[in-house]
């Protein structure tokens, strides 16, 4: 007698099984921890402490959730194509140095509800750009777009290098940073958005970019799940040749979901630079870009399930930061040890619990029961 095994539900494999790949990445982490001499459980509950045991630990939690929802949705859009764009991070950067290149140009004549948009589009339209090269590429001349994009990381920081030393650094200033936005180019703190309605919160790096976050996810949402244009994207990925038979241009799609997702990329740099620092800086993307690749695996490259994984890296980021302050003996790459654990079981290893779960949910289900193997089987 064997419980038969059915597919997973569409929520369970959004939800249940990252959640049980989570929990086995957590056992392993809780040996290592008793290895190395700390106790898991205190450790543990200084890592939730530290992630949301306050409202600043929890602004600083969605700040970090922020840029991973963007690296994670800039992934899913190309995965979703059959693409695999690993140059969320150049395409943060360029993102990032259009934004900061629109406001040094306009923030001294244009007002807030002028320059703020201003500078969201011009980091979607340099994100864009600097993923159509390599789209393009891919589409018209063969070449394979995991090298191309991998390559384009370092041409983008490269780049950022030499204009922010040579070019866009302040004058005077001996850091290669560029003069401080105007007023009218900073998107407002989430402190100072709650204090305008009567809510007191300690201050942090949360900004109100993790409303364009959200934005984000609903139209992913809708643009792959509830448009032609989404289904024709998705159709390719599953199907290239399905989709050229219903008439889909391949080349023209490559390009479309490449430059939303360096468009989605880009957006990096709004929380960073307009949300943050509120001038031009090196180093902003600080790896979001790579994280964003295991926060799409692990949320199924369904925007749900990426803001879930992006809010759990942001917990790991923030709450890792108190925990390798509180016990020495868990350094800052022991909280790497951790991210890498949770991308291994989320990952490579995503499919060990499957058949456990196809059992439990066919033992469970409505009218299943234990069934009989066919004979010969």
């Amino acid at each position: 007698m064997i419980l038969a095994r059915r597919p997973l539900p569409a929520w369970a494999e959004i939800v249940v099984l990252p959640a049980v790949n989570i929990a086995l990445a957590f056992v392993t982490v809780a040996v290592i921890v008793r290895v190395i001499g700390a106790d898991p459980g205190h450790a543990l509950r200084l890592l939730v402490l530290g992630a949301v045991g306050s409202s600043e630990s929890i602004g600083y939690t969605l700040y970090y959730t922020t840029n991973f929802v963007f690296t994670g949705l800039a992934v899913a859009v190309a995965f979703h194509a059959g693409l695999f764009n690993i140059g969320g991070e150049g395409q943060a950067y360029l993102g990032g140095l259009g934004c900061g290149l629109a406001i040094l140009a306009f923030d001294g004549v244009l007002p807030a509800p002028v320059m703020i948009p201003v500078g969201i589009l011009a980091a979607a339209l340099f994100g864009a750009a600097w993923a159509a090269v390599p789209a393009w590429l891919q589409a018209w001349r063969g070449s394979h777009i995991v090298i191309t994009t991998i390559m384009f990381n370092f041409l983008a920081a490269a780049l950022m290098v030499y204009l922010m030393v040579n070019v866009l650094i302040a004058p005077g200033s001996m850091t290669p940073q560029s003069r401080t936005f105007a007023a009218s180019a900073s998107i407002p703190s989430m402190q100072d958005a709650l204090a305008a309605i009567g809510i007191a919160v300690a201050p942090s790096a949360l900004n109100l970019s993790i409303v364009l976050a959200v934005l984000c996810c609903l139209g992913v949402w809708v643009f792959l799940w509830h448009t032609p244009w989404g289904y024709s994207l998705r159709t390719m990925g599953h199907n290239p040749e399905a989709a050229v038979y219903a008439g889909t241009n391949l080349r023209h799609m490559t390009m479309l979901a490449m430059c939303l997702s360096g468009a989605l990329a880009g957006f990096v740099g709004v929380n960073e630079l307009m949300g943050v620092h509120h001038r031009l800086v090196l180093d902003f993307p600080a790896g979001y870009g790579f994280a964003g690749i295991a926060v799409a695996l692990m949320g199924r490259s369904h925007p749900l399930g990426i803001l879930l994984a992006a809010l759990l890296f942001g917990a790991l980021q923030q709450g890792g930061t108190e925990l390798s302050f509180e016990i020495p003996a868990i350094t800052r790459e022991m909280v790497v040890v951790i991210q890498g654990l949770v991308i291994l079981f989320s990952g490579a290893l995503v499919n060990m619990p499957r058949p456990w779960l196809q059992r439990l949910f066919a033992l469970v289900g409505r009218g299943e029961g234990p069934t009989k193997r066919p004979e010969g089987a």
